[in-house]
């Protein structure tokens, strides 16, 4: 979906179209010139699982449809770095957002932070030295008692409750990542 289409933006197609098939599993990606954070907000508000600049490789939009289609969330990683950079608390002593992390497991909110510094399924296993089916399964849960929708949304609350800060979790460098797209 791109942004700006004749007669009706691409927000509020996606809003219309996610809103038309609440029973199906819908999943639509951003396909943009527009590299700004308004438009990147608007997207996910308004349901989208991904925002890509058209500027993305062949290979890297086919593997985010692949990755979109599985029900993995993704974001262009300059902006991701972006959005973290401007909407994830800076100061330490902020109080956590609402959301309860209570009923995650340790384990789960390990993974957690993991996700929200932008690990794939495959580099937290490694981390963690669990196999890439256990993360798969830890992953599923979290999403499922924190009613999030996806990893993107996963994102976004481990930098809102300071499980992760911006340049690394808790103070502690981030660990080397492949470049490319983040997916579950």
């Amino acid at each position: 979906m791109d942004i700006r289409m004749p007669g009706m933006d691409g927000l509020e197609a996606t809003r219309r179209i996610l809103a038309s098939e609440p029973g199906r599993d819908c999943r639509i990606i951003i396909l943009t010139t527009f590299d700004l954070d308004e438009y990147v907000y608007a997207a996910l508000t308004a349901g989208a699982s991904g925002f890509l600049l058209k500027d993305v490789s062949p290979e890297h939009l086919v593997a985010a449809v692949r990755l979109v289609r599985a029900g993995d969330a993704l974001l262009a990683p300059s902006i991701t770095r972006r959005l973290v950079e401007k909407f994830a608390p800076r100061d330490q002593g902020r109080p956590p957002a609402h959301q309860d992390l209570s009923a995650l497991t340790p384990r789960e909110r390990e993974v957690l932070g993991l996700v929200a510094r932008g690990l794939s399924n495959t580099e937290i296993a490694t981390h963690l030295t669990l196999s890439e089916a256990t993360v798969k399964t830890h992953v599923t849960r979290i999403l499922s008692k924190l009613q999030l929708r996806d990893r993107v949304q996963a994102v976004v609350l481990g930098y809102e409750t300071g499980i992760v800060c911006p340049g690394g979790e808790r103070g502690r460098p981030r660990p080397p990542r492949a470049e490319g797209l983040t997916g579950r």
